[in-house]
């Protein structure tokens, strides 16, 4: 009996597949040196020979054979695919049809699914993320949460866990995805050894930080938004002074931030800012207490609360 099956689409992003597996296989490794529970896995698609990965690597698979007594998380590694014709192109080829079934069919069972990336629209496919909450790439947040209209998509986690499923965010997420599932599912003290040894321990000081400019994806009113607020800086334009500036009320701001970003004005705001003082921290030797000022905050206490609430960290651990 398997406790994973990773299974695989061809083009899958080849780091996120080997990610999985060398995690998978260090876990392996650590846990009989610790006398813990080690994990067992399969790795499958839907024909067994060599699946093609992303970047031309070829990879041995064994057919997925989705019985009703297998009780393996399935991991879907993600599909290396960044913009929504892509996606949409994806979802729609012949090869994802069955495996969008078979997911359905394992969700069924009362088994679990967990997906990173771009994967996570293969649940969405799937008819799986209605009244969930998920997150994904950030990047990507918009375009699900405008797919799934009640489903609550939240960019700034890592890892969301509603069950039967675990979704993370960017594809190297997969990293964080892979230890969530370690311990939850076997024990915490594996997935700290994994973390430990493969130096991944510390990712929330990185998963969480969207640059801001990134965040515009082609939206040119985001640019502009970010481009003001960024000028503006170190005294901060309310919602009210961005939303007149661009001509528009509040609530319509609000509206087409949203769209854009998956995020309300006030986050875009904040964003800005953190990006500025993570910036200015790993860049220079100003004090704490003065990149809390060039930034818009009259004491780095306000800086720091907002660090830990959207980065997970300190400023000094950003240094």
């Amino acid at each position: 009996m398997n406790d994973f099956t990773v299974l695989l689409l061809p083009d899958a992003f080849a780091s996120s597949v080997a990610l999985t597996l060398d995690m998978l296989s260090c876990a392996a490794l650590l846990a009989a040196r610790l006398g813990l529970g080690a994990p067992r896995w399969r790795v499958c698609a839907l024909q067994a020979g060599l699946v093609r990965l992303g970047q031309g690597l070829l990879l041995e698979v064994e057919a997925l054979d989705a019985t009703a007594d297998d009780r393996s998380c399935w991991i879907l590694p993600g599909l290396g695919l960044d913009s929504p014709e892509a996606i949409a192109q994806r979802l729609q080829q012949a090869d994802v049809a069955p495996v969008l079934q078979a997911l359905r069919h394992h969700v069924q069972n009362g088994a679990e699914v967990a997906a990173s990336c771009s994967a996570v629209f293969l649940l969405q496919a799937a008819g799986l993320l209605h009244g969930r909450r998920v997150t994904t790439s950030w990047w990507l947040a918009p375009l699900l949460q405008e797919w799934v209209a009640d489903c609550h998509v939240d960019p700034d986690q890592m890892v969301i866990v509603d069950p039967p499923l675990t979704t993370a965010g960017a594809a190297l997420g997969q990293s964080d995805l892979v230890l969530h599932l370690l311990r939850r599912r076997f024990s915490p003290a594996l997935a700290d050894a994994v973390g430990q040894v493969l130096l991944i321990d510390r990712r929330q000081l990185q998963a969480p930080c969207t640059v801001p400019a990134m965040m515009a994806q082609g939206s040119a009113l985001i640019a502009r938004l970010t481009a003001h607020i960024e000028s503006c800086l170190p005294r901060l334009p309310s919602v009210g002074e961005l939303a007149a500036q661009f001509g528009m009320s509040e609530r319509t701001l609000g509206r087409q931030v949203r769209k854009a970003t998956g995020h309300s004005s006030l986050r875009l705001i904040q964003r800005v800012q953190l990006n500025r003082a993570r910036a200015l921290l790993q860049n220079s030797k100003y004090s704490v207490e003065s990149v809390a000022e060039q930034v818009g905050y009259q004491d780095a206490t306000a800086l720091r609360r907002l660090m830990r609430k959207l980065l997970n960290a300190t400023p000094r651990q950003l240094r």
